[in-house]
């Protein structure tokens, strides 16, 4: 079985428009239309930025936690502790992607 960084990674690398770089503070980047949809620290934590509004969403409703360097901004932090957490990984990056690309005329995945 591979890493679930692997996965998480592979799965987002290969949406349309999507473009992965080493990420400034270690790890993983994609980005899409020239923003961020989020980053992979290795195998343990992605992080995500949302506007403020989506981020209080995310947390209230548990799907994410407040950033774990800057809590005060959109960004969200996802734990990653096991392979049942890749699903709620991919479901945030589907969501920043979607909202990145929706006035884009990207074909989405």
């Amino acid at each position: 079985m591979a890493r679930v960084g692997e996965i998480i990674g592979s799965e987002v690398a290969g949406w349309p428009g999507v473009k992965e770089r080493a990420h400034r503070f270690g790890g993983r980047e994609f980005r899409v239309n020239g923003h961020e949809i989020g980053h992979l620290h290795g195998d343990r934590l992605a992080d995500l930025p949302f506007p403020v509004k989506v981020r209080e969403e995310l947390v209230a409703s548990g799907k994410a936690m407040v950033h774990h360097v800057m809590p005060q901004t959109g960004w969200v932090s996802y734990p990653i502790r096991q392979e049942e957490d890749v699903a709620g990984a991919l479901d945030l990056f589907r969501k920043n992607y979607e909202r990145l690309t929706a006035r884009r005329g990207i074909e989405r995945a």
